[in-house]
């Protein structure tokens, strides 16, 4: 049996085509592309600006059950569907996150697909990509230094130093900046003051840059943004500060969206990266859009399982945007749903038709929560070797007691030709347009109660709970004016509770919110719920110590 290269042998082999080829594609001009090498480049703005009056493309959401360590290929399966619509005749362009070099590093060794489902150049978009993350980080780290610089410099604006809420960013897990205290060494080096780190991918600043429709939006968002309070408890924002034109100066090229390419040449829009465990988990509303200009269907993914990535896409991006997604595609792995029935990683290659079958209500609860958004849905199984077809018969019998059909993709090792069965499925319900979208509550709703609908419908909680001075902010945002606003949950990505232990569809749980913070330039609320972190920490074996430049110059670890 021959080996089975590596996701980086895969990628390094792959023939792409000049970046011009693939945006011509989608109609994109040679002119209107901003090129960085030979296989990436920006769109040109005025390029974008000139699109708004195309007619819309159908928009396919690529969701996942919860995820375990055995893996449910979510942006795998994005990538193989994309390429898989393209070989049947449909004009797709696909739109991913950019990966956070954290997780490069920590546990994942890379996020841009795998085996003959990849975006490609593999390297450069894991790395360092087009400086975007940088950008943001830079952005966001000005204004950090101009809220310290304002407080030493006289203080005209009455800032409170006890009340400084804007902390500090960095792209990488570092568990030991969580939190610190600044401004030690003497009079010369300011007011000393307790703050922290959270990582890049959890800042404000990318959540704004991946909701702002332009430039102008952009700045209008930043200088919102709230960094701390008066002692009389009003607040000081950004534009107080004047940091908000330089901020929008550094992120002037990062909001133009990267088009690259998938190892069959299909275009690939890969901008912006909020997680979904600590933010939206969305790539950006500029590039979703520019895309469904250019194509007739566009595959984008959400981060994590349905209760995280697709909520929020729902909730958050498209109430935002004004999108309305066509199809709504689940991916399971028999390999996860075993892990959801019981069984430990190192048994989930060997054949266990009970475990599978226990696992199923997983993937049930996530059926029942997307049927709330009124989105039709199919199931995608992405294959591995070791399935059984006895296991994933099982699956696809279960999916249609919920009138589901599930169809085993095989995009992994063939690529879009393995997928074709799910994208003949996804056109068929995106064309038929049955698609009824709705989000989970109403604007009006109240803070609290937007919080609860989410625990008690999505998670199938049985309550919320928080401590008296959670709730003294829950309510005075609300009197603030922000109670419009929806939610951004920070949860633990493994469980539909906050214990990430606790697998399968749990009930009877109950949801406690240890922090609420403000993002008044996102424009949501991010609620921190159980054990969740905004700076991750790097796991006892980080990938980093086996990523390394081999004796021929290339990077070997990435996988």
């Amino acid at each position: 049996m021959a080996a089975v290269k590596s996701d980086i042998e895969i990628a390094r082999a792959a023939k792409m085509a000049p970046i011009t080829e693939i945006g011509a594609k989608l109609g994109i001009p040679e002119a209107a592309l901003e090129p960085y090498g030979k296989s990436k480049a920006k769109l040109d703005y005025d390029f974008i600006e000139g699109l708004r009056d195309h007619p819309d493309g159908k928009l396919i959401l690529v969701t996942a059950i919860s995820p375990t360590p055995a893996g449910e290929g979510k942006t795998t399966t994005t990538v193989g569907l994309g390429d898989a619509l393209n070989r049947i005749g449909k004009k797709t362009a696909m739109c991913l996150r950019e990966p956070s070099l954290g997780p490069c590093f920590g546990v994942k060794g890379g996020a841009a697909g795998g085996g003959h489902a990849q975006v490609v150049p593999m390297e450069d978009i894991n790395l360092h990509f087009t400086g975007d993350f940088h950008a943001i980080s830079a952005a966001h780290n000005l204004l950090s230094a101009m809220v310290d610089n304002h407080v030493y410099w006289e203080n005209k604006l009455g800032v409170d130093p006890r009340r400084i809420t804007w902390r500090r960013v960095v792209d990488m897990n570092d568990r030991a900046l969580r939190e610190i205290v600044c401004s030690l060494g003497g009079v010369t080096n300011g007011f000393p003051r307790e703050a922290g780190f959270d990582i890049t991918v959890a800042s404000e600043v990318m959540a704004i840059l991946c909701l702002s429709t332009d430039v102008n939006d952009l700045r209008r968002r930043l200088g919102k943004i709230i960094v701390g309070y008066r002692r009389d408890r009003t607040p000081i924002t950004a534009a107080d500060l004047k940091a908000d034109g330089a901020m929008t100066v550094l992120l002037k090229d990062a909001i133009k969206p990267n088009l690259v390419q998938t190892l069959e040449n299909n275009p690939a829009f890969i901008h912006g990266g909020p997680f979904a465990n600590i933010a939206h988990g969305c790539n950006s509303v500029v590039a979703t859009t520019t895309a469904l200009k250019l194509a007739d269907y566009v595959v984008t993914e959400a981060g994590f399982g349905a209760d995280l990535g697709a909520e929020k896409f729902f909730d958050i991006k498209c109430r935002k945007a004004g999108l309305s997604p066509a199809v709504a595609v689940l991916v399971a792995t028999v390999r996860a749903l075993k892990s959801h029935g019981g069984v430990e990683k190192a048994d989930l290659s060997k054949p266990n038709l009970e475990a599978v079958e226990r696992g199923l209500d997983n993937l049930g609860r996530h059926l029942r929560n997307i049927a709330q958004f009124g989105v039709p849905v199919v199931v995608g199984i992405n294959h591995f070797l070791t399935d059984t077809d006895e296991e994933m018969a099982a699956i696809k019998a279960y999916c249609e007691e919920y009138g589901v059909n599930a169809h085993v993709c095989r995009h992994w090792a063939e690529g879009g030709a393995g997928a074709e069965d799910l994208a003949h499925e996804v056109a068929r319900l995106a064309d038929e347009g049955h698609a009824q979208f709705r989000t989970l509550y109403d604007d009006r709703v109240t803070l609290w109660d937007k919080v609860r609908m989410i625990a008690r419908n999505i998670y199938w909680a049985d309550d919320i709970i928080a401590d008296k001075a959670v709730r003294n902010q829950f309510a005075e945002f609300q009197k603030a004016g922000f109670g419009s606003f929806p939610v951004c949950m920070a949860k633990t990505q493994y469980s539909f509770s906050t214990d990430p232990n606790l697998k399968g569809a749990p009930t009877g749980h109950v949801v406690p919110i240890r922090e609420i913070r403000l993002s008044a330039g996102a424009e949501f609320l991010v609620v921190i719920c159980g054990e969740i972190m905004t700076m991750p920490g790097l796991p006892r074996v980080p990938s980093a110590e086996a990523i390394h430049i081999d004796a021929n110059g290339l990077t070997q670890g990435l996988f």
